[in-house]
């Protein structure tokens, strides 16, 4: 990725968010950084947090999260597209999460890309999320959390090549123990 454009789109769009994702609505347009693979390396851009199945408008379900154990059922063809969420929290039933030091993580996505009406392409996705693990603080607060990964599994997440399949389910699962446990609410 170039430092220089994603440091001036995120900084663009955390002063316009304050830092917080939102959901985009039918009607709002509430665009948030993700990282995806593309050009052979990775790049950032801004996404619309609701998954669109086609071109005709937001799915009619909830589609702004997608289950880890339902990724080879309902979410099957975008889970061939993935990319990351950067942050350095999240929230869940007033708890507001984050690691050491407000370290940065990568949330894993879904992400379908659709084309509009006038040409332009438009990147939407979902969080995908897990249940949250036991004993972990994330448990005391919610039974699902978001799928964070570990660093050393961001590679393989955003291989454009690696197909979205039971083994990658497994891997992502197993990795994301560790890291899940050591997110703490302020």
């Amino acid at each position: 990725m170039s430092e220089q454009t994603s440091q001036t789109l995120l900084s663009e769009w955390m002063e316009q968010r304050k830092g917080s994702a939102k959901i985009t609505g039918r009607n709002a347009l509430n665009l948030n950084p993700i990282i995806r693979a593309g050009g052979g390396g990775r790049e950032i851009l801004l996404a619309w947090w609701w998954l669109w199945l086609d071109s005709s408008g937001p799915a009619k379900f909830s589609a702004f999260n997608s289950r880890d154990d339902r990724l080879l059922r309902s979410w099957k063809r975008p889970f061939q597209h993935r990319a990351l969420l950067p942050a350095t929290w999240y929230v869940e039933k007033k708890g507001r999460f984050h690691l050491p030091d407000d370290e940065v993580f990568g949330i894993a996505a879904l992400t379908s890309t659709i084309t509009r009406d006038d040409g332009s392409e438009l990147v939407t996705y979902s969080m995908v999320t897990r249940d949250a693990p036991p004993g972990s603080e994330a448990a005391e607060y919610w039974g699902r959390m978001p799928l964070v990964l570990p660093r050393d599994m961001h590679d393989e997440w955003l291989d454009t090549e690696r197909p979205g399949d039971a083994e990658l389910v497994a891997q992502v699962q197993h990795a994301s123990e560790e890291i899940s446990r050591d997110l703490t609410a302020k």
